[in-house]
């Protein structure tokens, strides 16, 4: 061990970071304060901090990470015991395979890193942190539980904020309640709890004697915990200062973003704060790259009309639309499709709100209407950016629509998106925002609306008679004992819901001349869906029905997704 400090140090010598009369205080000192080197070279202003980091990551290519941007699962904390991780000064952040990454304070130690193989029986990959860091991480990770509940049970009410008014609570003692490692640890679990429930969103929702946590799941809300009251305005304060928000602020709507890292993924979360009655109401959406970067042959397209969707977008020019309520996977849809197309030979831009995935090779911009860059204004400039490639986030005036149809007529393949129930209500959509016939006539090439459905759990999957209403309502009475029908009877891979993940159903309209004429004259949506279908068009329902059919979601869940009145 004295050997490495050693070598530690003449290296620091070698590269004149310090002095040879330097390095032999600091090694006596050291000995005497049984401290690592690099502590007591810091201690002694010999060397400042940021220059030993550089030093590592230059020199020796050991690079140094951020504790603040990790949340550690709490089993691979468990890998290392604490008594051991505090003595040494390291902590395991993540496993791959069987390589043990541990941030420490002192990489070069070969004793502590063969003790570290010895006790994980993994390889060990050492990365370097800074002594404050580490020293607030163990206080995080260690000394308390590893759920929700054994965390809340193990803080100090105390020296956590009061049960009063929020308005009486000055910001410093908010903020020094929300910087507590133990509040600091619930707020990592609920985030790390939730990613690893598939949470698209997180929930913290105050009441009169208590606080709601709920996750979604699968488009489904579901309650998780319930926290103290007391502990109110430390865990939203402690959100609030994650998201570079104004904890001061509690009467006015704020948004604020972060990332942090778990088992080394990346994970953004977009935070909203929302004053109510009972206190502020938080809402984090979990932006995870996995869950938006699919293939279009994962999201659950038929066979048949992939291969129509795979054709119209590669059309050279005009506008495909997508079409749907919050939250039933367009943007998935749509950057699954600019993947698709992605290539160097094509500009791509696109005008969003917000950018949720960063796509190679595309241009990506955010509008910002406080700034003047709304979709319209924002569209007119991409305009000049020569793009062959446009997508916007929403058509949500006449203005972006016509600037829309316009690029898409001269020359560009537009993509965007329109809250409408089923793809023929697009296409009224935009002539009742003002969009002249004629131009909608000739612009769009297709329109695909869309649900979510959940999955059948595999785990849990089984036969079943449906009740006879049910498959009345669905028109499948006459075929019941043709087909096996299936369910998830509830099992903990799902918990107990009987779902596990999501796919799409979907109904693609694609113009022919006979649906452009009726638009022309300004045809019905129900008309215009009659003539799709008689062209060969399944709707949503056709669609949600063949996967009920095939074993993959239930046939209630078809009833809820497509269910419009």
């Amino acid at each position: 061990m004295a050997k490495e400090k050693r070598s530690f140090g003449e290296s620091l010598v070698e590269k004149k970071l310090i002095t040879k009369e330097q390095l032999a205080s600091a090694e006596q000192q050291s000995r005497i304060s049984n401290e690592p080197l690099r502590k007591t070279l810091v201690r002694l202003n010999m060397i400042k901090e940021s220059d030993i980091i550089s030093f590592f990551e230059q020199q020796l290519r050991i690079p140094y990470v951020d504790l603040n941007n990790y949340i550690i699962d709490p089993k691979i904390i468990a890998s290392v015991p604490e008594e051991f991780a505090r003595e040494n000064h390291v902590i395991p952040l993540f496993k791959a395979g069987e390589i043990l990454t541990v941030a420490m304070v002192d990489p070069l130690n070969v004793m502590v890193l063969d003790e570290l193989r010895s006790r994980t029986k993994c390889m060990i990959e050492p990365v370097l942190t800074t002594e404050t860091d580490i020293k607030k991480a163990f206080n995080q990770y260690y000394g308390v539980g590893s759920s929700i509940d054994d965390v809340v049970k193990k803080i100090d009410t105390e020296v956590v904020v009061e049960e009063k008014e929020e308005d009486e609570l000055s910001p410093e003692k908010i903020r020094l309640a929300a910087e507590q490692a133990p509040v600091i640890k619930l707020v990592n679990i609920l985030i790390s709890d939730a990613i690893k429930d598939s949470a698209s969103d997180i929930h913290i929702n105050p009441e009169e004697k208590m606080v709601r946590v709920r996750y979604r799941i699968d488009g489904v809300l579901h309650e998780v915990s319930t926290l103290p009251k007391h502990l109110q305005a430390a865990v939203i304060s402690r959100i609030k200062i994650m998201s570079d928000m104004n904890i001061a602020v509690k009467r006015s709507p704020q948004d604020g973003r972060f990332r942090i890292k778990i088992d080394n993924n990346q994970v953004d979360l977009r935070v909203s704060s929302f004053p109510s009655v009972h206190g502020e109401n938080i809402v984090m959406r979990i932006l995870d790259p996995n869950s938006l970067l699919i293939g279009l042959e994962q999201l659950g397209f038929s066979p048949e009309m992939l291969e129509k969707f795979k054709a119209l977008i590669k059309k050279p020019y005009g506008m495909l639309l997508v079409t749907g309520p919050t939250g039933s996977g367009k943007t998935t849809t749509l950057y699954s499709a600019l993947s698709s197309i992605n290539t160097p030979e094509k500009n791509i831009i696109t005008l969003e709100d917000p950018v949720e995935y960063q796509l190679e090779m595309v241009r990506q911009s955010q509008i910002n209407p406080k700034a003047g860059l709304t979709f319209a204004n924002g569209l007119r400039s991409i305009l000049r950016q020569d793009p062959d490639v446009v997508m916007v986030g929403e058509i949500r005036d006449k203005e972006t629509a016509e600037i829309a149809i316009q690029a898409a007529l001269t020359g560009h393949l537009v993509f965007s998106t329109l809250h409408t129930n089923d793809s023929p209500g697009a296409l009224t959509r935009l002539i009742d925002m003002g969009v002249e016939p004629f131009l909608v006539s000739s612009s769009v090439i297709g329109i695909l609306a869309q649900r979510l459905v959940r999955k059948i759990c595999k785990s849990c999957k089984e036969p079943y008679t449906p009740n006879e209403k049910t498959l009345k309502e669905l028109g499948l009475a006459e075929i019941k004992e043709k087909n096996v029908f299936y369910h998830g009877k509830g099992c903990k891979n799902c918990k107990c819901t009987g779902y596990k993940g999501r796919i799409g159903i979907y109904e693609l309209l694609i113009m022919s001349e006979k649906i452009r004429e009726m638009v022309l004259e300004r045809t019905s949506a129900d008309v215009i869906r009659k003539a799709a279908q008689e062209a060969g068009m399944k709707v949503l329902r056709e669609d949600g029905i063949k996967k009920a059919l095939e074993g993959v979601t239930s046939i209630e869940e078809v009833i809820r997704a497509t269910t419009t009145e």
